[in-house]
């Protein structure tokens, strides 16, 4: 294994599939690396795992994280076979000694019910099966509803069932390697998976440089916080109550990146709350979670409860924090103005696109394909690119600045881009790296530039460049026919708001022959398709308006099937 201060690729710290303990060196790699990187984050419980696990037989430890890997924390015994481990049994032993395995734990109704088959849950309640008059061929479900309403106490499974053929055991240590790994991947998305997914190859990813004080987080508390929000997220998925949840959410911390998640929590519940109808939590969530989207439905939810007065009031007090809310304000605002006699707001016309109105046979490959199908000519091709092509071209020219290896931006091999791209600071951080990048677009340089990156980077892992839907033909032909200054225009706007703004392109882009230009003279058009009943989106109608504003050539493509 290397060091842990060397290591800069993803290669180097995954084992060899061929080893069949590969997933403990995994393990052991990011524990290792949490102490290295992590040991004043941790607390003394988790100094003391740290250094007393490695002490253990390999069989012991082995088990350990398989159990750590599967999901949930309660395990059959007789389902914890391994052949590499052995006798389950006895590596179980000094797990359940040291407390990181619970020999006996009660269980509620509820796991008892995912921990045994139907078969078994017959053989266990058969007496209350009789007494309570149900058929012998009960569904699972109909035998949990029947049970749980006669309010059974958590108790360890010998209670429930004294003739039971096997054991369950609970894994106490979940909650302390969800910390680990949150340590170590900076989120909870990534899992130990990512170590087999790189050996195998099927997930490459760019090796940026970091020191061994490259970490997500600087303080115990914001590893807290982000835990507390996580937490709270997987209850709302799970179905509990959204108002009473919104009451737990902890006070927004001084931390940029855990004050948005805080925000986007506060965003999902108001939503659920306001598709349960429980008005009144959903406003107040909306109001705690802030600007953008969560201000929008706040507005648009007082208008349809008739509160048009204030939300009128809050419309003209807002400052959009984009293009999205600036948008949606524009829309809302109109309409609260009739509603309260006052004089309408300077309406802004929407510039009108290229219109193409095409009756085609339905085609099996979807109305995109049918329309390639239909406007493609030898000499002028059609190609489906949606926001692939533009963010492909990004992502390849400006590579260098978003793998820039800044502080916070990267610190495990494992990353997709950059952990910062969604944060507010994300292109300030890097706009001189950013400006000189672009600067190659005004000598051609951009050209050679984005085909060596085709070729050196393809494959690796990038939030902008999906190599499935580029190919070398693709590339050349756009670069070819897509002016610089054009390519610019585009490129800026990503910067702009890059989360927003990677999706919305258009589906089609056609290419015109040499000496042929399209309108505006270019030598390509953009091509937005819709088929019977599809309306633009958003995001798409604001695509268009830059589009329109920056001469760049796009069409607007309506699509009517063929009728017998």
């Amino acid at each position: 294994m290397a060091s842990m201060n060397s290591v800069t690729s993803a290669a180097a710290l995954t084992a060899s599939l061929d080893d069949p303990f590969y997933y403990l060196a995994n393990f052991q790699c990011v524990l290792d690396w949490v102490a290295a990187r992590h040991a004043d984050l941790l607390s003394e419980t988790e100094r003391a795992f740290l250094a007393d696990f490695p002490s253990l037989p390999r069989a012991c430890r082995a088990l350990l994280v398989r159990m750590v890997m599967r999901k949930g924390e309660h395990f059959r015994v007789s389902r914890l076979a391994y052949d590499e481990i052995g006798d389950s049994e006895a590596a179980l032993g000094p797990l359940i000694e040291a407390g990181w395995v619970e020999a006996a734990p009660p269980l509620t109704l509820d796991e008892l019910f995912r921990q045994l088959r139907l078969a078994e849950l017959k053989q266990a309640f058969a007496d209350e099966i009789a007494a309570a008059g149900l058929p012998k061929s009960v569904a699972k479900g109909a035998l949990h509803a029947a049970l749980a309403e006669r309010g059974h106490a958590p108790r360890r499974l010998e209670d429930w069932w004294p003739a039971a053929p096997d054991r369950v055991v609970r894994l106490t240590l979940m909650e302390l390697c969800d910390r680990l790994r949150l340590m170590f991947f900076g989120n909870l998305r990534q899992d130990w998976a990512e170590f087999v997914l790189a050996e195998l190859g099927l997930q490459r990813f760019e090796s940026v440089p970091f020191g061994a004080d490259s970490r997500a987080f600087q303080h115990r508390d914001e590893v807290d916080a982000y835990l507390a929000l996580h937490r709270l997220r997987e209850r709302l998925d799970d179905g509990e109550c959204p108002a009473a949840l919104a009451a737990e959410v902890p006070p927004a911390p001084d931390n940029a990146w855990l004050a948005a998640r805080r925000a986007r929590l506060l965003l999902k519940l108001g939503r659920e709350a306001e598709r349960r109808g429980e008005a009144e939590a959903a406003l107040e969530a909306y109001a705690a979670a802030g600007l953008g989207e969560a201000r929008v439905r706040r507005l648009r939810l007082l208008e349809r409860r008739g509160e048009f007065a204030l939300a009128h009031r809050l419309i003209e007090a807002a400052e959009p924090v984009g293009e999205a809310e600036r948008q949606a304000l524009a829309r809302l605002r109109p309409r609260l103005c009739r509603r309260l006699g006052l004089p309408a707001p300077p309406h802004e016309i929407e510039p009108a696109s290229e219109r193409l109105d095409l009756v085609l046979s339905p085609s099996p490959g979807g109305v995109e394909r049918a329309v390639a199908e239909h406007l493609a000519t030898p000499e002028a091709p059609v190609c489906f690119v949606e926001n692939t092509l533009i963010t492909g071209l990004f992502g390849l020219l400006c590579w260098e600045a978003i793998f820039a290896p800044l502080p916070g931006a990267f610190f495990h091999p494992f990353h997709t881009g950059p952990a910062d791209l969604h944060r507010e600071d994300f292109v300030a951080r890097r706009r001189e790296r950013f400006d000189a990048c672009l600067a190659q677009l005004d000598d051609g340089r951009h050209r050679e530039t984005i085909r060596a990156r085709f070729r050196d980077k393809w494959g690796l892992a990038s939030p902008f460049v999906h190599w499935g839907a580029l190919d070398e033909a693709l590339l050349e032909r756009a670069l070819a026919a897509i002016p610089p200054a054009h390519l610019r225009g585009l490129f800026e706007r990503l910067l702009d708001d890059p989360r927003a703004n990677r999706a919305g392109l258009p589906d089609l882009i056609q290419f015109f022959p040499e000496g042929e230009k399209g309108e505006g003279g270019a030598g390509y058009r953009l091509i937005e398709v819709k088929g019977p009943g599809d309306r633009l989106q958003d995001n798409q109608r604001r695509w268009l308006a830059f589009f329109h504003a920056h001469d760049i050539p796009v069409a607007v493509c309506h699509v009517c099937w063929e009728t017998p």
